[in-house]
């Protein structure tokens, strides 16, 4: 089962902040009539908890109130700063493996209203190259990652594994050849330096015939989208461009190595994603 947590977050963060408004207009004056009726004395030698309990405020006010500052700051930095994300799959080889922890800058391609992802003030544009998370066109609870390639207005084009946008060839320089022993896709590939945009980033191409191959003209507020396991990814060339309301922010940093629960985490992935 799919849990969409920022529309959780988003609830929690309602539900609290209303009990936290109901507490402020009907609970808090009298407690603090209560209290300056007692003796400063008095009043600082009274723990927080039965502060709190005066004037018949329910327990579960108190309660629920209290989570209200917590959920508030993580809501907010979530949801217009800096997002968490865990890679699920290969992908994203040999840039992001399984199990890499990566932070997602959530206002570079403008502040967005939460769960709703309307823009509600720009600040930049996606460029090629940029490494994107964003909700699946074919199910928007899903989060994807992948590398943003064709922007609206281009002419992407993959044949004979090699990538064209606007009719010129991509550059890529072959760095080496793997064997199942070295990759993490437990199959022959071939490494590639690609250059997309101003991005030098390393891609895996299989020695296998992939059926993902054509030409596409990317539409206004769209984007074409590919991951760097070139012939072991569901992507653009399968399900469609991307729109640009479903754009959530980039991929900058992996910051936690995770592979599975049985497994120590470890730091040997940390560093700014290319």
């Amino acid at each position: 089962m799919n849990f969409d947590f920022e529309l959780i977050l988003a609830i929690a963060f309602l539900v609290t902040g209303a009990v936290w408004i109901y507490d402020r207009v009907i609970f808090l004056p009298k407690r603090k009539q209560l209290l300056n009726d007692l003796t400063p004395e008095a009043c600082s030698a009274l723990p927080k908890t039965v502060k709190d309990s005066f004037g018949d405020t329910p327990k579960w006010v108190v309660e629920v109130k209290s989570y209200f500052v917590i959920i508030a700051v993580i809501f907010g930095l979530r949801s217009f700063v800096v997002e968490p994300f865990q890679i699920p799959s290969g992908s994203m080889l040999p840039t992001l493996e399984i199990g890499d922890f990566i932070l997602v800058n959530k206002f570079d391609y403008g502040v967005r209203l939460p769960v709703l992802n309307t823009e509600l003030i720009p600040t930049s544009s996606p460029k090629r190259g940029d490494v994107v998370v964003f909700k699946y066109p074919q199910q928007p609870n899903l989060n994807y990652i992948k590398r943003l390639i064709g922007l609206p207005g281009d002419v992407v084009s993959y044949h004979n594994k090699r990538l064209m946008i606007n009719g010129k060839p991509v550059d890529e320089e072959l760095l080496a050849e793997l064997n199942t022993s070295l990759n993490p896709s437990k199959e022959p590939v071939a490494l590639y330096k690609e250059n997309v945009g101003e991005v030098n980033h390393q891609v895996y191409k299989s020695y296998r015939n992939n059926p993902l191959e054509g030409d596409w003209v990317v539409p206004d507020g769209k984007y074409f989208v590919m991951g760097d396991n070139r012939d072991n990814s569901s992507d653009s060339r399968v399900w469609g461009f991307v729109p640009e309301e479903n754009l959530k922010g980039r991929a900058f940093y992996v910051w936690l190595h995770w592979n599975d629960f049985f497994s120590l985490p470890n730091f040997k992935n940390n560093g700014l994603i290319e």
